[in-house]
């Protein structure tokens, strides 16, 4: 069996022991799950270090999970790689609220089979690709978004694919229809450096639970390399690099 330490290294991702803990009881439970989603919202490229190597921490821990879990039943997708517009807000329009209704399904049998996907956007712009998280969740027992804390929030990429979900909570919330993702469990797993990584993640999991998905707490942590709010030290963003450290020899639960 493939060691946790080892798939970690590969990845070039140094993990506290606490948090690699809590990585393993993760990947013990989404292994237990035929189909699992991971969703990387982090939009730090591979290109924007002078090796071409910063590819995001969230990323790298993605990886991991997914080779963990097993490629065949795991799909990773990099949403910061897709096309995906802004939430319109039609759930406060001017005629009230038209989030998710009928009308709003895409009309395309491939982009969705499910007939689920109901977004305006998405009808809107036939370029959008919304349809290529929509339709691997609607087959997945668990999705899990991972990505990064920026100024005490959850990162631009994955605050914008939420609002692009919306219409799943006011699909069985206001229109009083069938919950649509009854079952599906759900994670968050998000790198911070110095401020709210907890708070954000305790919001997020209510936001899950809103939504109408199964929120798992071994699912939801975060790491965070100093808990000094007002640590803007060029050091300290330094020290961080290298910060996730004390790898043990367990295996890959």
């Amino acid at each position: 069996m493939i060691k946790l330490m080892d798939l970690l290294r590969e990845e070039k991702v140094d993990i506290d022991s606490r948090f690699k803990r809590q990585l393993q009881k993760a990947i013990k439970h989404l292994s237990t799950k035929k189909k699992v989603l991971l969703l990387t919202t982090s939009n730090r490229g591979d290109l924007s270090s002078k090796d071409g190597q910063d590819t995001p921490k969230s990323t790298r821990i993605a990886r991991v999970m997914q080779r963990s879990i097993g490629e065949h039943k795991c799909t990773l997708i990099d949403v910061s790689k897709l096309r995906i517009y802004s939430c319109e807000g039609n759930v406060s329009s001017k005629d009230g609220n038209n989030c998710g209704v009928r009308a709003a399904s895409l009309d395309d049998a491939e982009k969705n089979p499910t007939g689920n996907l109901r977004c305006w956007a998405s009808v809107n712009n036939a370029d959008d690709e919304l349809w290529k998280i929509a339709t691997p969740l609607f087959e997945s027992e668990a999705v899990v978004f991972l990505g990064s804390i920026r100024w005490g929030q959850a990162n631009a990429i994955y605050q914008k694919l939420i609002e692009r979900l919306n219409w799943i909570e006011n699909r069985h919330t206001t229109l009083q229809e069938k919950n649509v993702v009854e079952g599906i469990e759900s994670g968050f797993i998000f790198i911070g450096q110095n401020w709210n990584g907890s708070e954000v993640v305790k919001i997020q999991k209510q936001v899950h639970e809103f939504y109408g998905f199964k929120p798992v707490n071994e699912l939801y942590f975060n790491w965070q390399f100093t808990q000094d709010a007002n640590d803007e030290s060029k050091k300290s963003y330094k020290e961080a690099v290298h910060a996730l450290d004390n790898i043990t020899q367990e295996k890959t639960l």
